[in-house]
C-alpha cells in the first residue's frame, strides 16, 4: 500500500513526540483508562486526551466509551491497533514524480 503525502506527514507528527511514543508502549501491554494514562505520564487527562487525539488521527490508536458496571459515568478506552509503519521510495516517488 503506498502512502498519501499527507498520510506520511499524519503519521510522522503522531509518532514524533516522547509522550507519544510512550502512549503506544504502554496500550501495547494493555487497554486503559485515559485516568490510568494521565496517572502513569504524570500529566493532565487534557494533555493526555490531546496525544490520544493525535495518534488516532494517525491511526495507531482506537477508543471505545462504555458505562462501567460500578459506576454510572462514560469512560472512554483507549487500546492499541495493530500497525507496521513503513514508508518506501516507490511511496516517495509517486508523490514527487
Amino acid at each position: 500500500m503506498t502512502m498519501t503525502l499527507q498520510e506520511i506527514i499524519t503519521v510522522g507528527e503522531a509518532i514524533s513526540h516522547p509522550v507519544r511514543l510512550k502512549l503506544l508502549y504502554l496500550l501495547s501491554e494493555r487497554e486503559r483508562y485515559i485516568y490510568e494514562l494521565s496517572k502513569d505520564l504524570k500529566l493532565s487527562r487534557q494533555v493526555v486526551q490531546l496525544h490520544l487525539k493525535r495518534l488516532e488521527k494517525a491511526g495507531f490508536v482506537e477508543s471505545d466509551l462504555r458505562l462501567e458496571e460500578d459506576d454510572n459515568r462514560a469512560k472512554k478506552f483507549f487500546k492499541l491497533k495493530e500497525f507496521d509503519v513503513a514508508i518506501g521510495m516507490d511511496d516517495l516517488c509517486k508523490i514527487f514524480e
